[in-house]
């Protein structure tokens, strides 16, 4: 199977137009470049294999963050990439849909496992469905889906509006909402993800997954950032404010803005690929997609500095 399409990327990046990594800014993921300040970390977290303790302690900081109903089973995982691979391996192969255009590991991981995709919304032969809430690339938010069997609610980016999430889906059978720390908490490489829903399937999840799924200072992180309100709420109004800032740079170089969240922004250009380059010949990575001519994806800048360049960058693309 083909490598599937993503952001990053900066070393094939940094092979065709140079410059050391320290070089590039990568607006090309998604991830807050603000990220969540480390705590200090008992020696334990790195010396001892997690204990049960610690990893109680984040499933309730867990719970109580994203309000998790009380009969949906909350795990803990290595990524929700490590999620999504084993989603389809909990029903028998049928057909999934997944509307698009989405985030692409969904599709890739059902027609690995044998499954047919389809992206239409009304198909009512489907066994799974799957939908991205907000939507990655354009921020499409989605009514909860009505329809028996399988359904994901991936959330990895809900956290930029809570009040859009739809955790209480958790409670139902046969559904599994999924969430993470890479995100909105700036901590993709701490590979923390969390699947929450009908406890037949979430057991199901954790045995594929086996024993300590989850590293010991992951767990440390992951409890002190779920706990820190205080840090969440100041972190949304901060990023609606960038977010603001970068539309209005994107719309004074001539692109118009179709959406997103607070932590990316979707474009429509003349002609992405010319945009793509032209930003970095100057060292600044964004997204383009393989479905599209004319969208540009671009997350924020995470520096002032950072900002100065895309925004004399900008300014030089006709």
């Amino acid at each position: 199977m083909a490598p599937a399409d993503h952001g990053g990327g900066i070393d094939a990046a940094r092979a065709r137009w140079g410059g050391a990594r320290g070089d590039w800014i990568d607006l090309s993921t998604g991830i807050n470049p603000l990220a969540y300040p480390l705590p200090a970390l008992p020696a334990e977290a790195w010396t001892a294999l997690p204990d049960r303790g610690a990893e109680a302690a984040l499933v309730a900081a867990a719970r109580r963050f994203w309000k998790v109903p009380e009969d949906a089973a909350v795990l803990a995982a290595p990524g929700t990439s490590a999620l999504i691979a084993r989603l389809p391996g909990l029903r028998s192969p049928g057909r999934v849909a997944i509307p698009g255009p989405t985030y692409n590991e969904h599709g890739r991981a059902f027609r690995k496992a044998g499954w047919t995709v389809t992206e239409a919304v009304d198909d009512h032969t489907v066994t799974a469905r799957v939908i991205v809430h907000p939507n990655n690339p354009d921020g499409r938010l989605w009514s909860a889906p009505e329809t028996p069997g399988l359904v994901v609610i991936d959330e990895s980016f809900a956290d930029t509006c809570p009040e859009a999430s739809l955790i209480a889906e958790a409670a139902r059978p046969g559904r599994i909402v999924l969430k993470g720390l890479g995100k909105f908490w700036g901590l993709a490489g701490l590979r923390l993800g969390f699947a929450m829903g009908d406890p037949a399937l979430i057991a199901r999840l954790a045995d594929l997954l086996g024993p300590w799924p989850v590293s010991g200072p992951a767990l440390a992180i992951g409890s002190a950032a779920l706990s820190d309100d205080a840090w969440a709420d100041a972190m949304r109004a901060r990023l609606e404010e960038e977010a603001a800032r970068l539309d209005a740079l994107l719309g004074r170089a001539g692109a118009r803005v179709l959406g997103g969240t607070s932590l990316f922004r979707l474009a429509e250009v003349p002609e992405a690929h010319h945009w793509q380059e032209a930003l970095a010949r100057r060292r600044i990575w964004t997204r383009v997609f393989p479905y599209s001519r004319h969208w540009l994806r671009l997350g924020l800048p995470g520096s002032e500095l950072a900002w100065g360049r895309l925004a004399q960058a900008l300014e030089t693309i006709g």
